[in-house]
This record gives structure tokens, sequence and C-alpha cells, in this order.
């Protein structure tokens, strides 16, 4: 089974839901709860690009090779 689009599509969530914690809550907050999830939404948009890098990286390597047909007939 390959590997790669399931990663690559846990990487883009990741990022998605990142991205939404972190531009969520607005800059300067002095709650510290607020300000965890904004460092948590860092962490895991920044993993996610990660995870969707190796997903993509896993897809190209796990591609199937053609066949070299070698024909001599001229």
């Amino acid at each position: 089974m390959k590997t790669g689009i399931p990663v690559i599509i846990t990487g883009s969530i990741m990022f998605v839901v990142g991205l939404v914690l972190f531009y969520s809550i607005e800059l300067g907050q002095t709650d510290p709860v607020l300000r965890f999830f904004k460092n948590i939404g860092t962490f895991i948009g920044l993993s996610g690009m990660g995870v969707a890098l190796a997903g993509i990286l896993l897809y190209v390597t796990n591609k199937s090779k053609p066949e070299i047909k070698e024909n001599y007939d001229f």
C-alpha cells in the first residue's frame, strides 16, 4: 500500500489546524492559556509542514519504475 498519500493528507491537516490555532488568537495576549494554545498552533503547523514533506518524499521514492524494454531489432 502506498503510504505517501495518507501522510501528505495528515501533514496538510496538521498544517491547517496549526494555522487556525495560530491566527485565531490575537497577538499580545496576556492570558497564559491563550498564549499556550498559540504556541501549540505554531508547533503543530511546523510539524505538519515536515510531515507533508516526508509524505511527498515517500510518494516520490515509492513510485513504480517503468520496465525497461530492450528491443535491439532494427
